[in-house]
């Protein structure tokens, strides 16, 4: 398989189903523990970072967001901010629709293509970079660093899950 900029939709896509594997055991987990949903969508890893939520959020915005950027199409809006399970499963499921409406000849030739964005909100820094490095360097990294502090969140949690459960959505 020849790796492209569709490439990464492809790959989101499978995160995306990784991430609601996570979220279906974090929610068994709770229940286990008797924990709510609100409490177990606001577990942490450590008190000075974000909650699972947030975690979510961040993998289902990132997974629609930059294949637009890319193509220089509409921007889908951010997910809301306070999702339920239910919410985050629909946003998840949602995500995975937008990414299978995107098809491989809208990235062709946008490899190289300059694009600027804003690091850190509106008053970051605002680098340009070729639309690939972008896609596979920035949002890439961010998608699987929010991947995986789900997965530590839910792991100090008592949750048993375990390596291939990052794979649940196929290699």
């Amino acid at each position: 398989m020849a790796v492209g900029l569709y490439t990464f939709v492809e790959m989101y896509s499978r995160q995306l189903t990784t991430a609601a594997h996570l979220l279906d055991r974090g929610q068994a987990r709770a229940a286990e523990l008797g924990v709510g949903e609100a409490e177990m969508l606001g577990w942490r890893l450590i008190d000075d970072m974000q909650p699972l939520s947030f975690q979510l959020l961040v993998v289902c915005n990132f997974a629609r967001q930059w294949p637009a950027r890319i193509l220089e199409i509409e921007v889908p809006p951010d997910a809301p901010t306070n999702l339920d399970v239910a919410g985050f499963k629909a946003a998840l499921a949602d995500a995975k629709a937008y990414l299978a409406s995107l098809k491989p000849e809208q990235f062709a030739g946008r490899d190289d293509v300059p694009l600027s964005f804003p690091i850190g909100g509106e008053g970051g820094p605002r680098p340009t970079l070729p639309a690939g490095q972008w896609l596979s360097s920035f949002a890439t990294t961010n998608l699987y660093f929010h991947l995986s502090t789900a997965y530590a969140i839910l792991r100090s949690k008592g949750t048993q899950i375990g390596k291939m459960d990052l794979f649940a959505g196929g290699l």
